[in-house]
């Protein structure tokens, strides 16, 4: 699910920004930007974020300000490097024959006579305890803005579902009609060649029992029923149900997939087209949600 969440601390010493913005993903995955002075606390940034997201790929986006300066780093000069550096050019000079002096970019190049060094020394317990609160808040944020997007899913799913229940009471009624429709057709085909049978004649009992037998589907239309209850109840539930409805979404489609080759029933076979199609926007939805 899509959100985004902003947090802020300060302890007195460290001031904390902290963004975490959520896009779709079927799978959790946490990306964290930290300053380089502390990407050491990347773990505990990740660990501390993992209670709150469950599902979907989010954004960490964290900002360090110390409250009586900055982190910046320093630039040191070794000036004794530098100044062999530029003697050993006039050496040079006298060894050619003609003056030669090092431009700016010679002194750049030269490793060791710059150095780039941190302002002081960063207690990364000092800062964790600024980022703490701050991550808190960002991720809490992040999941008001989520919880208001599930409210709308959740409508949209018990529509959607609603919509399903009503294929299977189409479904339902017409079913336990076609044994009757075939014994129907079996005693036409054999009265058009010639062979009149007795409505109760053993074989054409025995054969429309078969039948009936083959194409019965009162265990799918218990099952679907079973499944769209234990949908019912992972939507009001409060933990997170993603998964539990995505694995019933893969249940429903199998019976639903069961009765179309089973019933043998021009209108039953279009009802489970339908709800098949039905299904499937149904489970793209769900893709969406923890």
């Amino acid at each position: 699910m899509t959100g985004f969440g902003r947090g802020t601390h300060n302890t007195g010493c460290w001031t904390v920004s902290v963004e975490a913005s959520s896009v779709n993903r079927k799978q959790v995955e946490i990306a964290v930007n930290l300053p380089r002075q502390i990407q050491a606390l990347e773990y505990r940034v990740r660990q501390a974020s993992l209670p709150h997201i469950s599902r979907g790929r989010v954004q960490l986006s964290i900002k360090l300000e110390r409250v009586d300066g900055d982190i910046s780093a320093l630039i040191r000069i070794n000036n004794e490097l530098a100044r062999s550096f530029e003697s050993a050019f006039a050496e040079l000079s006298l060894i050619i024959g003609r003056p030669l002096s090092p431009t700016p970019a010679d002194f750049l190049r030269q490793p060791g006579i710059m150095e780039i060094g941190e302002a002081d020394i960063i207690d990364l317990d000092e800062v964790w305890e600024a980022i703490s609160p701050a991550l808190d808040q960002a991720l809490a944020n992040l999941n008001a803005m989520r919880a208001e997007e599930g409210k709308h899913l959740r409508e949209d799913f018990l529509a959607r579902l609603g919509q399903l229940m009503a294929f299977t009471q189409v479904i339902s009624k017409h079913a336990p009609s076609r044994p009757a429709r075939q014994r129907e057709i079996l005693m036409k085909r054999l009265s058009d060649i010639g062979i009149p049978l007795e409505l109760d004649d053993e074989r054409l009992v025995r054969e429309i029992a078969l039948f009936a037998d083959r194409c019965d589907i009162s265990e799918e239309i218990t099952r679907l029923h079973s499944h769209f209850a234990k949908f019912h109840s992972y939507i009001d539930a409060s933990e997170a149900a993603g998964r539990p409805l995505d694995f019933l979404c893969q249940e429903l489609f199998r019976e639903f997939n069961t009765i179309g080759s089973k019933a043998n029933h021009a209108l039953v076979a279009q009802t489970v087209v339908e709800a098949k199609t039905e299904l499937e926007k149904l489970r793209e939805q769900i893709q969406n949600i923890e």
